[in-house]
């Protein structure tokens, strides 16, 4: 009969301990982010996907078409494209693709490429149904950006 009571009693009491960190915790400012609502921001070392760097001169990419980023990819998810154009001093990016479903984001190609014409973005919610949603004409987005 005596270990009922002790279990009643140990049980109020852990009971009460609970309570009182519910109520300590529960006038203390909220440190949950609203997410859907609020969009987080993302630290400076965030590595997302990686993106086209546009030309402050131009307005295109800085990219010189030397395929070191497409050399150095281990996963194989890049794919570089140029043409000469007459005119122009050396070539003209025509198509820069990326698969990210391929894509293990080590970071080896914005270390390779010498002129500084990728980085890594700030894209953190990366969703979608098909494999398609997830090749990204990088040319492209740069274009859209731009706008």
């Amino acid at each position: 009969m005596g270990g009922y009571f002790k279990e009643i009693f140990d049980g109020a009491h852990s009971l009460v301990a609970g309570m009182g960190v519910t109520l300590k915790y529960l006038f203390q400012p909220v440190v949950t982010e609203q997410y859907p609502h609020v969009a987080p921001t993302m630290p400076d070392r965030f590595r997302g996907h990686i993106e086209l760097v546009a030309s402050e001169e131009t307005g295109g990419t800085l990219c010189i078409v030397c395929g070191m980023c497409q050399k150095a990819c281990p996963s194989g998810c890049i794919t570089v494209a140029g043409e000469k154009v007459e005119g122009v001093k050396g070539k003209v990016l025509t198509k820069y693709e990326l698969d990210f479903t391929k894509c293990s984001l080590c970071g080896i190609c914005v270390e390779s490429c010498n002129p500084g014409a990728i980085t890594f973005s700030k894209d953190y919610n990366l969703a979608g149904l098909r494999k398609e949603a997830f090749i990204y004409d990088l040319k492209k987005r740069l274009e859209e950006r731009k706008r």
